[in-house]
């Protein structure tokens, strides 16, 4: 199985109430888009196409570091048309096609890779990933029968009372048949609430056609809502954060109050470093074993050594800090220095 993977990422975002593209509105430091970039880097892709609109000069800029090609939507007129447009750039050797959203920094490559193995193994046309909510408003729906085949996904403002009850909806993320999903987006209509191409169509005239559809559950609902929102926006940031600082604790480092902590993710910290209550620590940052960061303080573009003290409310850029350092209270310390930042596993 050869994957032509599609990432959407078209869209103004209206509810951001922002001149900036929705993905590029940051999460966890850097674009949204970036984060579902990313967790398609250890699946077995043949290319990546990544979809834009508005402001896509922009958006192609952001995205400059990462081997990916792009197909402009002119006109955004649904998810289904911005998977039409792709189809003379998808590599005529991808049988499958994987769709993703460029406003879901939440996915995991996991998920998508055990997805992408129950699709291969059950030989499925059509696989869509959903997952279980408490609240699923404003989401579409996945309606199955009792045997749980996906029959169809309806949307919030097209559905009935009784499909609007349904709890399991659509992730937004699917694996399709290269050669159907192209023929059957070509014969759907626009004839919903919205006046758009749904994607989603694809499901109802898969089973009218047929074809092997089924849904993929994921079981942690966090890892597919899309964001929409300032506030989706936070707290898909706080979901980040609170991730990385597992991995800290894990390593053997203190936070206090770290829901007052801001840490980047690229930042290397050492065995039984301590870093106080409201800390921002910044990109390009290595601090060394049994180190402690006092209250308040900012970090960024700093090499700091085994057994520095940093009192509160310090303010480092660009400083590097040798071993058994004493920086006192309030100290501010401003460089252009570019500091080469090692990483804590090659260290001594």
């Amino acid at each position: 199985m050869k994957i032509s993977c599609l990432v959407l990422a078209a869209g103004k975002g209206t509810r951001m109430k922002s001149a900036l593209p929705k993905v590029l509105h940051h999460v966890f430091f850097q674009p949204m888009v970036c984060h579902v970039l990313d967790a398609t880097l250890q699946l077995p892709l043949a290319q990546t196409i990544v979809v834009v609109g508005h402001q896509s000069e922009m958006v192609q800029g952001a995205l400059a570091d990462y081997d990916v090609s792009y197909v402009v939507q002119g006109e955004q007129n649904g998810t289904g048309h911005a998977v039409l447009v792709c189809e003379d750039m998808v590599d005529a050797d991808c049988d499958t096609v994987l769709i993703l959203c460029g406003d879901t920094p939440l996915i995991r490559p996991e998920t998508l890779q055990d997805m992408i193995a129950q699709h291969e193994a059950q030989q499925n046309v059509i696989s869509v990933m959903g997952t279980e909510v408490d609240n699923p408003f404003g989401y579409g729906r996945m309606v199955c029968n009792e045997q749980r085949q996906l029959l169809e996904i309806v949307e919030e403002k097209d559905g009935t009372d009784a499909q609007r009850s349904i709890k399991e909806i659509n992730g937004g993320i699917y694996l399709v048949q290269r050669e159907f999903l192209f023929q059957v987006l070509a014969t759907v209509d626009t004839d919903n609430a919205q006046g758009e191409v749904y994607l989603t169509d694809i499901v109802r005239k898969g089973n009218g056609a047929g074809v092997k559809v089924a849904s993929f559950l994921c079981a942690n609902s966090q890892e597919i809502l899309g964001v929409n929102s300032r506030q989706e926006l936070a707290e898909a940031h706080d979901i980040k954060q609170q991730e990385l600082f597992g991995k800290l604790w894990d390593s053997g480092v203190s936070l206090q109050r770290p829901s007052t902590l801001s840490i980047n993710p690229a930042t290397a910290i050492g065995q039984d470093t301590v870093i106080q209550a409201n800390c921002t620590i910044d990109q390009n940052v290595f601090i060394g074993r049994h180190c402690e960061i006092g209250a308040h303080s900012f970090i960024k573009n700093c090499y700091i050594g085994d057994d520095v003290m940093v009192g509160p409310g310090a303010v480092l850029i660009g400083v590097k800090l040798g071993a058994g350092s004493i920086v006192s209270p309030g100290t501010v310390s401003i460089t252009e220095n570019t500091i080469t930042i090692v990483p804590m596993d090659d260290q001594p």
